[in-house]
């Protein structure tokens, strides 16, 4: 290196030092207090559900269980990750389920169902507007609202075993009345493996 290029290296330290020194030190820090508190609110955003085995005890407020068909997933409605949805427990491997799109920050969930292995979760969804009852499938991971169309208000859905019916509680008439929701003989159905390859009864040869 000749002398002329390290003079002009030195030269262009000697600059950012002295740029850098006549930044305020308390607008400076002010602003990285700023930056850490952004970054500490993001990541509350996000849900911290544990993935690992875990317990099911916890500090927060959980009620209204329910069971799958086959006794393996206990789904609830809690107040977790700051807003009221349903949490879903794997009692066999000790663990939390997560379910991708079935809680929102703009609604609520809560009186879930569950079919017999937990593939479809049926439960109440309300945010501004009236309830709604609504249907998830942990295979697809996508909800479906049933109840569009409908008038009133509904309240304790219940799904059949195999998924394909829901019955649930509805005051569209001024009382509450028992309806019986069936979503068709073309759904794929939430049964055991050792029912599936059974011929139906039914159906005559």
């Amino acid at each position: 290196m000749t002398k002329q290029q390290a003079g002009q290296r030195q030269g262009a330290i000697a600059i950012v030092i002295s740029v850098s020194r006549k930044v305020p030190l308390v607008p400076y820090l002010k602003w990285c207090a700023s930056f850490a508190l952004v970054v500490m609110l993001v990541a509350c955003e996000q849900p911290q559900m544990p993935t690992g085995p875990v317990e099911l005890e916890s500090r927060f407020n959980d009620e209204q269980p329910a069971l799958s068909g086959n006794g393996r997933f206990l789904a609830f409605a809690s107040n977790r990750d700051g807003t009221r949805g349903i949490v879903l427990y794997d009692l066999r491997d000790k663990r939390y389920v997560m379910l991708p799109r079935l809680n929102r920050r703009d609604a609520i969930a809560e009186s879930p169902s569950l079919s017999y292995t937990g593939r479809y979760i049926a439960y109440i969804a309300s945010d501004s507007a009236r309830p709604e009852i609504e249907l998830y499938d942990r295979a697809t991971q996508q909800t479906q609202i049933l109840t569009i169309g409908y008038r009133g208000w509904f309240r304790n859905p219940k799904i059949s075993p195999d998924g394909r019916y829901i019955v649930f509680e509805t005051g569209s008439r001024g009382q509450w009345d028992i309806e019986l929701l069936d979503r068709g003989a073309g759904v794929e159905l939430d049964i055991p493996d050792y029912q599936r390859n059974r011929p139906n009864p039914a159906v005559s040869p």
